[in-house]
């Protein structure tokens, strides 16, 4: 009876920790919604883009941060350890993104655009490339 008492006790602590961790991936994935959303917002205010190009922004972001989000998780459940391994994910995925923004854009927004450290990260992308295929 002792036992069962102390395992009941044991089960009712436990319960809202186990609660909780089921709502870490919806937690994680409505603060990815709002990054992206916050961040198209950036883009609107700052470019000035027409209606269009704020859908097309939004789509690309969400499906490019989503399945960056994906292929850096499956390497984390197979226990990757390499950083580089992460960082070359995530170039490839701002490559994608610059890229897809280069044609939503016009010349001038696309001139703001890498003004404001679009430009300065291709770079560092670039570099990174760079010394990975020279290795």
């Amino acid at each position: 009876m002792k036992y069962f008492r102390l395992l009941s006790i044991a089960c009712a602590l436990l319960l809202p920790f186990c609660a909780f961790a089921q709502q870490g991936p919806e937690d994680e994935e409505k603060k990815l919604y709002e990054m992206i959303q916050t961040e198209v917002s950036k883009l609107e205010e700052t470019l000035e883009l027409e209606s269009w190009q704020v859908f097309y922004v939004d789509s690309i972001l969400t499906h490019d941060y989503n399945a960056m989000r994906e292929e850096l998780m499956a390497k984390s459940a197979a226990k990757v350890s390499s950083s580089d391994v992460y960082v070359q994910i995530q170039d490839k995925w701002m490559e994608r993104i610059y890229n897809s923004f280069s044609k939503v854009f016009d010349e001038q927004q696309w001139t703001k655009y890498l003004k404001q450290g679009a430009g300065k990260d291709k770079k560092a992308r670039d570099k990174r490339a760079a010394k990975r295929s020279s290795k």
